[in-house]
């Protein structure tokens, strides 16, 4: 029996997209390490939408968008719930699960 489209989408995360030889890198996440891909620009043009939509509460240092595989990380997390990214501490301003890839933005709040 052939893989289905699915099968082969799930494939193409772990072997190429989050692939420490192609755009995954090695980060920890909460205390574990995993690869994740970490995307500046993308970042940037949700935070354009996001001003547009009115759905920014705050101003931030720094903002981070990550993508992880699911598997690794367990379930979708909360947005406003605190994550430990590389020693850094970010409060989850988003979190979207596009079909076995997390999606999340980080803020850092400025104090």
């Amino acid at each position: 029996m052939e893989p289905g489209f699915k099968e082969l989408a799930a494939e193409d995360l772990r072997g190429v997209f989050l692939n420490p030889e192609e755009f995954g890198e090695a980060h920890v996440v909460d205390g574990k390490e995993m690869v994740i891909v970490v995307d500046g620009l993308e970042v940037v043009e949700r935070s354009k939408k996001q001003r547009e939509q009115g759905r920014i509460e705050g101003i931030y240092e720094k903002q981070v968008l990550i993508y992880v595989a699911r598997s690794d990380f367990g379930r979708l997390p909360v947005i406003g719930r605190t994550l430990k990214l590389d020693g850094s501490i970010y409060r989850i301003e988003d979190a979207i699960d596009e079909g076995g890839i997390y999606s999340i933005t980080l803020g850092a709040a400025k104090v």
